[in-house]
């Protein structure tokens, strides 16, 4: 019999005792060798793992010592599979005395993560729980898969990687960012997380076509991998964003490694199809987990820093700074948001009319329906402390179609009241919207002509063929329309020959202070006569007193609105068309 190399662990004894065979013969650890396959014993509890003697041979690592533990193994596995590794031994299981079997594949760097080598390995076996669940002990091969499994590392990859940029897709990064998060963790070394954008992306692709873009963002992505360090990670985030997983990274290198990658971008020339171009970056990063503690927490963060960092005109690295004012904020969003589906599914949106008087007569002709969302507990919230971050968190559709609701069934009970309502520029594209107003006044034009559809200037021009086209189909129903707010925007006049509207309602900005600014005068003179020009009505807002009424009425401005003529009132059914607005 062979004798057993001294020290030898108990794997490698019982290996050997097998191995009894003529010289002729080959032993089990050769054969193991040959298919490139070795077997381990893996102690747990205390992290020891005892290897078959042919290990080394088989993973091409330098010395036991890099693998004599569960840990220093771990360091030897790609960031990006580390948690398929971790899921598939010693998770968490329900305490047996049977063995529970795993086979995983992954990627193995048997020179470190600061060099690129690496290979592919099959790991399979079985592992066995403690009284309480607790992974004790595993046993298992691990078998070299380079050659035979080609095929399906190439299928491997195409599921792991970006199509257009071969680098690791969203969902890798994100696995590889947690598997970084959860080291830092563990060994009180910060890693850093980079979001990257291409800079004016949207300027190419109009001038050159999204194929050059395709190649400018392929290309960017090369230039990025180039300058990465051993064991860091690179991915394509979004269209036009890529993400970079700094491991053992603190604050200052951050900085430093920001600044490598934008200027190898900034002085490297870019060949297209089309031309020679060039790009610039503009990168945002936060550390983990000092500063984020969950994949979302560090992807917001760098995104927030990014957003500061593209307010420069140039490329320009911005690391994250929190911010209890902005932290306080996103939870107000979060609690407004929440409490505006709350109250449309619990039906406590209540309309609210303010008077918009005839400057001849200073008699209501029409009445504007604001939208008022009732606390539980029966108070009363102003449109302004919800609509703008209704319209911000993309809920303003919503809003809209349960004022067009509102009036609707208001108009219906008070045959002889017109009503104006608002609606957003989400609305204005929304075929949906214009199918409840169809739905709920049944075609009937003794409804439709009651009711005045106001859009902002903003909304007017950011899409002028699609505004035309609403503001078309709102007429052919019966119904009248304004431009609101108008001369808060920056257009021009001459948008409005564009827009055959019936109304244009003038920015209270203009309005408040006109006894004592004689260019809001002017300006207001000017946009009568041209609304006269084209045979459109004029509303004055925020009118707050008797003098400026009558500067107005001389203005020859046809109708007003503000305070001065009315707050808010509540609409209701109960035989009188208004009562008082309680406290909101």
């Amino acid at each position: 019999m062979k004798p057993s190399p001294p020290h030898s662990s108990p794997l490698t004894q019982r290996t050997a005792a097998l191995a009894d065979l003529p010289d002729t013969e080959m032993s089990l650890v050769d054969i193991l060798s040959t298919v490139e396959e070795t077997a381990y014993i893996w102690d747990i509890a205390s992290d020891l793992i005892d290897w078959e003697c042919n290990v080394l041979d088989v993973l091409g690592v330098a010395t036991l010592d890099e693998i004599s533990s569960g840990a220093r193994f771990k360091k030897l596995v790609a960031s990006e599979h580390l948690n398929r590794r971790n899921q598939a031994i010693g998770g968490q299981h329900s305490a047996t005395a049977k063995a529970i079997p795993y086979r995983i594949q992954y990627r193995f760097l048997p020179h470190g993560r600061r060099r690129d080598f690496a290979i592919w390995l099959e790991d399979h076996g079985s592992w066995w729980a403690d009284a309480d669940g607790q992974a004790v002990r595993a046993r298992g091969v691990i078998r070299v898969i380079n050659d035979r499994l080609k095929e399906q590392q190439q299928l491997l990859f195409r599921s792991e990687h970006d199509e257009l940029t071969g680098q690791l897709n969203r969902i890798r990064l994100s696995e590889a960012l947690d598997a970084a998060m959860t080291q830092a963790t563990a060994t009180g070394q910060s890693a850093a997380f980079l979001v990257v954008a291409i800079n004016n992306m949207s300027v190419v692709n109009e001038a050159f076509g999204f194929d050059v873009g395709d190649e400018i963002i392929t290309e960017i992505g090369h230039g990025l991998k180039s300058k990465l360090r051993g064991g860091d990670t690179l991915g394509r985030y979004s269209s036009n964003k890529f993400g970079i997983v700094l491991s053992e990274c603190n604050a200052g290198a951050a900085r430093i490694a920001a600044e490598r990658f934008m200027k190898a971008i900034r002085d490297t020339p870019i060949r297209t199809t089309a031309c020679q171009l060039s790009a610039t970056i503009s990168i945002g990063g936060v550390l983990v987990p000092s500063q984020a503690t969950t994949v979302q927490q560090a992807a917001n963060a760098a995104l927030q820093a990014l957003d500061t960092a593209k307010l420069k005109r140039h490329d320009c690295y911005h690391a994250f700074e929190p911010s209890p004012a902005r932290e306080s904020a996103r939870r107000r969003n979060i609690t407004v948001a929440d409490d505006v589906i709350k109250a449309l599914d619990d039906n406590r949106m209540l309309l609210a009319l303010q008077p918009i008087v005839s400057t001849r007569t200073r008699q209501p002709v029409l009445y504007e329906a604001l939208l008022r969302m009732a606390r539980p507990d029966g108070g009363i919230i102003a449109a302004g402390e919800f609509i703008e971050v209704a319209e911000q968190l993309g809920l303003s559709r919503l809003i809209d179609r349960r004022t067009l609701e509102l009036s609707v069934a208001f108009a219906k009970l008070h045959p002889h009241v017109r009503l104006s309502l608002n609606v957003s520029s989400l609305t204005c594209s929304d075929h949906e919207w214009m199918v409840a107003l169809h739905r709920l006044t049944a075609g009937d034009r003794r409804l439709t002509e009651r009711l005045t559809i106001e859009i902002t200037e903003t909304t007017a021009i950011d899409d002028i063929d699609q505004s035309v086209a609403f503001v078309d189909t709102l007429k052919d129903l019966g119904c009248r329309v304004a431009i609101d707010d108008f001369g808060a925007g920056y257009t021009s006049f001459k948008n409005l020959k564009h827009l055959a509207v019936d109304m244009v309602k003038i920015d209270g900005a203009f309005v408040k202070n006109l006894s004592a600014d004689k260019a809001d005068a002017i300006f207001i003179n000017t946009m009568v006569q041209l609304a006269r020009s084209f045979n459109m009505e004029t509303v004055a807002e925020w009118v707050g007193d008797e003098t400026t009424a009558d500067m107005l009425a001389s203005s020859g401005v046809d109708y007003l609105q503000g305070f001065h003529f009315g707050k808010p009132l509540l609409a209701t059914d109960n035989g009188s068309p208004f009562r008082p607005l309680r406290s909101a």
